[in-house]
């Protein structure tokens, strides 16, 4: 993907953000120096920002999806008292565009449909090698309320809504009828060594510089 198209995602996502009334952290809007300085060690070290991603694929508009992590604790704490032990995060799922199936190895999150259009989730659980099970029903949570579908099953979240995902529900995702503003609450978030995907793909996408950076991803730290 080229910088150029990723700097034009980043004005479209914080207008979608803008657009449902949901407003950033000030870091949201530091130069890349100032990210890469001393002020922005924490922001560096927790992963937080700007996370645009086209899982290496180079078709976002198919296979994407547009993310802003706002907090983040330390896996590397976990377990230990004080520890901050959630993470929280902004996303758009664009009309049909899929965010491809995985699970996480340790992360439990609640998905909220926060606002545009119904947000589809197609669930599958995990067989005992936690590979996809694709005969055994599904078992989630939305809202609270227990819900069971069919292997491949799609739960349909309207505005408002959520299901909460163990590490054990393989879950793929995308806007139906427009773009979706998602809102994920979880355990700790690290997205280097926590997401297991179905097929051979990553997790971020390969920059090419035609143009300088609006603002730096999470995969531009390094």
């Amino acid at each position: 993907m080229k910088r150029s198209r990723v700097n034009d995602i980043l004005a479209e996502g914080a207008d979608f953000f803008a657009k449902h009334g949901w407003s950033l952290p000030p870091f949201a809007q530091w130069s890349a120096e100032k990210l890469q300085g001393s002020d922005g060690t924490y922001i560096r070290d927790r992963r937080l920002g700007w996370d645009i991603t086209d899982y290496g694929q180079g078709r976002f508009d198919e296979m994407g999806l547009f993310l802003f992590t706002m907090r983040n604790g330390d896996m590397t704490e976990m377990g230990q008292q004080g520890a901050m032990l959630y993470a929280e995060k902004l996303m758009i799922s664009r009309q049909d565009q899929l965010s491809p199936m995985h699970r996480h190895v340790l992360k439990t999150e609640d998905i909220i449909n926060r606002g545009g259009a119904t947000l589809v989730m197609e669930l599958f659980t995990c067989d005992a090698e936690g590979q996809i099970d694709r005969a055994a029903d599904v078992h989630v949570l939305s809202d609270g309320a227990p819900v069971t579908l069919p292997a491949g099953g799609h739960l349909k979240l309207p505005v408002g809504a959520s299901v909460t995902l163990t590490p054990t529900t393989w879950h793929a995702f995308w806007g139906e009828g427009g773009d979706c503003l998602i809102h994920e609450v979880s355990t700790v978030n690290d997205d280097l060594t926590d997401n297991i995907f179905a097929e051979p793909i990553g997790r971020f996408s390969d920059i090419e510089e035609d143009v300088a950076p609006t603002h730096l991803l999470v995969s531009d730290y390094a």
